[in-house]
Parts: structure tokens; sequence; C-alpha cells
């Protein structure tokens, strides 16, 4: 078990909850901190408006923004489509599902991202192609420029000009998922 960490339980819709410091999984059980399930929980209340345990799916881009998450509207698009229900509403359970699975997307984008701005040293978030196709074909694992070129094209950048971190980041990421 990890130390500081809590499995949460929800029964929807009565927000019967019980934290329990244990090491067993269950499919209704994520790991979060404390702080998170408190937020998760006071955000998710300020959107059920009609107080029946669920929110609506067209509130789940604006629910996650509120909580950290900068979701795409695809990624929401998908995230409903995995766990809202018949009526596209989402319960508690289904956004501490939703938001663990964010966080684990955006985890290595944030990091590909840092690693782009330290290397592109004015903190412009605009990177010369040229720039990183060098530091990817000459430092750490090294890449072929055959590599870099497919790298390129699969995040839908050019292989010359300027190269946006931050849209680069988001779209490595994506389609690394997807393979």
């Amino acid at each position: 078990m990890v130390r500081g960490l809590q499995i949460f339980y929800l029964r929807s819709p009565s927000f019967c909850s019980f934290s329990h410091d244990v090491s067993l999984f269950s499919s209704q059980a994520k790991f979060l901190t404390q702080e998170q399930i408190t937020d998760y929980k006071e955000c998710f209340s300020l959107y059920d408006r009609q107080r029946r345990g669920r929110i609506e799916g067209g509130d789940l881009i604006t629910v996650m923004r509120c909580l950290g998450s900068s979701p795409t509207p695809a990624e929401v698009r998908r995230h409903l489509l995995t766990h809202s229900d018949a009526a596209g509403d989402l319960d508690f359970s289904s956004l501490l599902s939703v938001m663990h699975r964010q966080q684990q997307q955006e985890a290595p984008q944030r990091e590909i991202l840092e690693a782009l701005r330290r290397s592109e040293g004015r903190r412009r978030g605009f990177m010369e192609v040229s720039l990183l196709r060098g530091r990817l074909t000459g430092q750490g694992e090294r890449l072929t420029h055959k590599e870099v070129d497919e790298l390129l094209q699969e995040a839908g950048l050019g292989s010359d000009g300027q190269l946006h971190c931050e849209q680069f980041a988001e779209a490595v990421t994506r389609n690394a998922a997807k393979h």
C-alpha cells in the first residue's frame, strides 16, 4: 500500500462514502489523496444541480478544467463514451475514474512539454524543428532521422519551421496512447 493515499468508495446517488487504509483494489476504487477526493466531491456537488448524485455530460469539460486538468473536447467525448450512462450523465464514481485516467494521460505530456521548454531556452513556447531534430538524433536515446520524420509526421507537423511545444507534446502522447 502506498502511504498517504486512500481508497475511496462511493455508493451513488446517496453519497454514502467510506475512506479506508486498505490495499485491495476494486473496480469502484481509485487511489487518490484525501485532498483530491475532497476537491473532486466539492466541485461535483456544485454541478449536481438537481442533487441526484449525477452531473450532466455537457458539464464534464468544465468540471475537469475546474479540477486542474486540461482535456480537449475529443478527450472529453472519449471519457463520456466510456463512463456516462444512457442519458449521458456521470455519477461521482465515474468522475473519479475519468480524473484518474486523465491524470495518467497528462503526466507524460507534462514531462515532454517541460523537456521541450528547457531545450528551447527562451520559453516562448515554440522551438525550431531543426533544434528538436538535433536533440533527438544527438542526445540520450538517439533516434534516426527517419524516426524523427515519422514522429513529426505522426504529430501532424512539417519537417521545417517552428514547432509549437504544447501541441507537439499533446500530439505525441495522443499518438502513443493509440499504439
